[in-house]
């Protein structure tokens, strides 16, 4: 049976899948939610890619994670992520004459 990665209780109930799914556990001493055996797969440029392209098209975040095949919170830090690399303020000269 799994154990709690946060308190190591073997207090352990099933608590549905995640969207690959893999099965989800919750501890029932601290209320921690994890997955046994957990995988940390590197996203490929080419999913980045295709994110960036389904963002643009105003398609709900929870679509573009399931189309992807990454996690939502994944896709949240990743968009939190290029919002922050967009300057704050644009600065723009128009040329003299226009």
């Amino acid at each position: 049976m799994a154990t709690c990665p946060k308190c190591a209780s073997q207090n352990i109930v099933k608590n549905g899948h995640i969207h690959n799914g893999k099965e989800r556990f919750k501890c029932s001493d601290c209320g921690r939610q994890f997955v046994e055996n957990p995988t940390n797969k590197l996203i490929s440029q080419s999913t980045k890619d295709l994110i960036d392209k389904l963002l643009l098209e105003k398609i709900p975040r929870v679509r573009i994670a399931k189309v992807a095949g990454v996690s939502e919170r994944w896709l949240q830090k990743y968009v939190k992520a290029k919002y922050e690399s967009v300057p704050k303020q644009v600065n723009i000269q128009l040329k003299k004459g226009s």
